[in-house]
């Protein structure tokens, strides 16, 4: 659905500078095998973000200590096109004839449309995509089976389908890479009043990538997606997160053989898996899986920062609070 969509909006938008739209990168317990129990299936994607002809986009780290995680603002640059050692002197340049390009294309350049100053708006960006999304539905082959709704959200765009039989979400965010890498600046929310301009970093394309990874090497039978969906069933919402149980079963799966997932042994595995949870809750510390993990598979591409970054703690805020940490206990 949304591979169509983005091809339909290519085609669409060959002429102009807005942003290019990437084939979109499932994420999350949908693509991973898993769902924790919701009423509707939530498919969650990311369209990673290009810069159109004649715009550079480079991701600058906000250092507001205040606010949790890694943060980016998408500083958007006009990129010179004169030829070498004569600036200014060719008329097609973005940088030094904006005017110009606008007169013979027709187009205002992305500065003028989707940014908040020099910065890329996650807001404004929604929006556009939101209006062709809108746009462009009947132009699908799903819209002859299904019902589109376009559900409220600032930062991302989100859809249901429904006939007459079952219904369904994709919540569709946006990012752009980090360096070529599997890690991703994103549209997602990061806290209750995340500002239009700030890109929070994300790992959960990496997290669904590794998934991947351990479906093609563990047994056929293997167990530790029903562990998961098991586990995250009856814990969620229980003062520890469903991502807190995901990382202890991720941490699991990369330092167990991968012949202890078999199905027979799945009483043992949910044992182990609560024993690291239970030890992970006691000493009030969790690492996180992708950040600063020096095992994870080649084939799970870090950035250099991020691969030398020192593990956050996922727990941290049961240090700050004991009558959490007291709750979470008891939860357990």
């Amino acid at each position: 659905l949304v591979d169509n969509f983005t091809s339909v909006l290519r085609h669409a938008l060959g002429r102009t500078f807005y942003p290019v739209l990437q084939q979109a990168i499932g994420f999350g317990s949908a693509f991973e095998g898993w769902t924790a129990s919701e009423e509707e299936v939530v498919y969650r994607v990311l369209i990673p973000l290009t810069p159109p002809l004649g715009h550079i986009f480079y991701l600058e780290l906000d250092t507001n200590q205040q606010r949790p995680g890694r943060n980016f603002r998408v500083l958007v640059n006009l990129e010179c096109r004169c030829p070498r050692g004569q600036q200014g002197a060719y008329a097609l340049c973005f940088l030094h004839h904006p005017d110009v390009i606008r007169r013979l294309t027709g187009q205002p350049n992305l500065l003028d449309t989707l940014c908040t100053g020099s910065y890329l708006d996650v807001k404004k960006t929604v929006r556009w995509f939101c209006a062709l999304v809108r746009a462009s539905w009947r132009r699908l082959p799903q819209s002859r089976s299904w019902n589109l709704a376009l559900l409220p959200s600032k930062r991302s765009c989100n859809l249901r389908l429904t006939n007459s039989q079952e219904s369904f979400q994709v919540r569709v965010l946006f990012g752009v890479r980090r360096q070529g890498s599997d890690i991703f600046i994103s549209s997602r929310a990061q806290g209750a009043h995340t500002p239009g301009t700030m890109w929070p970093e994300t790992y959960s394309g990496a997290e669904t990538k590794f998934f991947r990874h351990m479906a093609r090497q563990a047994p056929q039978d293997s167990s530790h997606l029903k562990c998961l969906q098991l586990l995250t069933g009856v814990l969620a919402h229980k003062e520890f997160s469903i991502h807190a149980i995901k990382t202890v079963v991720m941490r699991l799966l990369n330092t167990l053989p991968v012949s202890h997932w078999h199905r027979r042994y799945f009483l043992l595995q949910l044992s182990d898996i609560l024993e690291q949870l239970r030890l992970s809750l006691e000493e009030k510390h969790l690492e996180h899986f992708i950040v600063g993990n020096q095992s994870l598979p080649r084939e799970i591409r870090l950035p250099p920062d991020i691969r030398r970054a020192r593990p956050p703690n996922l727990f941290h805020y049961l240090v700050q609070d004991p009558a959490t940490h007291s709750r979470a206990m008891q939860a357990y």
